[in-house]
């Protein structure tokens, strides 16, 4: 039987929020240091947006350049499973430069093929990731009161004055 993932708890008590996943990563990296029980932790993301960040103009050619190299690595996978049935050192290596080359062949001439069949309505490369605006650093009801003090003492820590740091806002 496979395991099913448990249904996200309700009775959870906010202990504290950041901006960043660092901060809240910060906070129950400490409470692990202290003992804490932490699997009865969450760090929850909320106010999510996608961004995407743009890399670079793709061209036609950087679209080749593109697939020869994952064509490449693809051709070597191909050529060393194909070499470990080779009868000598000679046959495998030959197996091995022949399976990166024309991997790196193929990957061209379908990176290229599939760029121009865009008609240039993505001539750009890029990267997108999920950002949180808040990461909420959370706690069973049972616990909360415990790990808001652990937190506190790790807020003192990072702020000679006892004052919040600016990787912290107030709690709920």
């Amino acid at each position: 039987m496979s395991a099913e993932p448990s249904p996200p708890r309700t009775d959870r008590v906010v202990v504290e929020s950041y901006p960043t996943y660092e901060g809240a990563q910060r906070a129950v990296d400490f409470l692990a240091d202290s003992g804490f029980p932490v699997e009865r932790t969450a760090i929850i993301g909320s106010d999510l947006r996608m961004v995407e960040t743009v890399l670079g103009r793709l061209t036609r050619g950087r679209a080749a350049l593109a697939g020869a190299g994952s064509g490449a690595w693809f051709g070597l996978l191909v050529g060393l499973l194909l070499s470990l049935f080779a009868a000598g050192s000679h046959t495998a290596l030959v197996l091995l430069l022949s399976g990166i080359a024309y991997g790196a062949v193929f990957g061209a001439v379908f990176g290229f093929i599939g760029h121009a069949l865009t008609g240039g309505r993505r001539d750009f490369t890029s990267r997108s990731q999920i950002v949180a605006g808040r990461y909420d650093v959370v706690a069973d009801a049972q616990v909360a009161g415990e790990a808001g003090s652990a937190v506190a003492e790790l807020r003192s820590r990072e702020s000679p004055e006892g004052h919040r740091g600016p990787g912290t806002t107030p709690s709920s």
